[in-house]
C-alpha cells in the first residue's frame, strides 16, 4: 500500500476575488502565490494544505462537499447565518440545523459565494455555546447507528488541534 495524504481541494468559482474574499472573511484563509493555469486560479492558504479555486463557465456540482476543521465554531456559525450561507434548515422551525454526530463532533452545512457546499466542523458539541446554536439534530435520532457505524469518526487522534 502506497501511504497518502491529502494536498488540497479544488473548487469552482463564478467571481474568483468574491470567492476569495469570502473564504478570507470567514474562514482566515491566507491567499498564496498560485502558478498560472489555462484558467484563472487563486490557492489559498488553509493550515498546512490549499483550496485551490478556479473560475470556469461550469456550474456547481449539487451535494458535493469538503469539509472544514474550525477552532471557533460560534464564530463561523454567526458569520455564515449573517450572510445567509446556511444550506440546510429545520423545515418546521427555519432555523440552520447544526448535526450532532455520535462522538460528539458536530456538523454545520453552508454554502460559498458561488454555492459550493462545505461541512464545517468542531470536534466537540460541549464546547458550543448551545444559546447561540440552538438547532441541534442528533445524526443518531435520524438513522440508527449501528455495527461499524456506531464507531464512526469524524475526528481521529493524530487530526485534533
Amino acid at each position: 500500500m502506497v501511504p497518502s495524504r491529502f494536498t488540497h481541494t479544488s473548487i469552482l468559482a463564478e467571481d474568483l476575488d468574491e470567492s476569495v474574499a469570502f473564504y478570507e472573511d470567514v474562514f482566515g484563509m491566507e491567499r498564496v502565490p498560485s502558478p498560472k493555469f489555462s484558467v484563472p486560479v487563486e490557492w489559498l492558504r488553509c493550515g498546512d494544505l490549499t483550496l485551490h479555486l478556479f473560475e470556469r463557465d461550469i456550474e456547481v456540482a449539487d451535494y458535493y462537499h469538503f469539509g472544514l476543521h474550525v477552532d471557533d465554531f460560534e464564530s463561523v456559525y454567526r458569520s455564515v447565518i449573517d450572510r445567509g450561507r446556511a444550506a440546510e434548515f429545520d423545515p418546521d422551525t427555519g432555523e440552520p440545523v447544526v448535526y450532532e454526530l455520535p462522538e460528539g463532533a458536530v456538523q454545520f452545512y453552508i454554502e460559498d459565494s458561488a454555492g459550493n457546499r462545505v461541512e464545517v466542523n468542531y470536534p466537540d458539541i460541549d464546547d458550543l455555546d448551545r444559546s447561540l446554536v440552538t438547532n441541534v439534530v442528533k445524526r443518531s435520532e435520524q438513522r440508527a447507528q449501528t455495527g461499524a457505524a456506531s464507531a464512526a469518526r469524524l475526528y481521529f487522534e493524530n487530526t485534533l488541534p
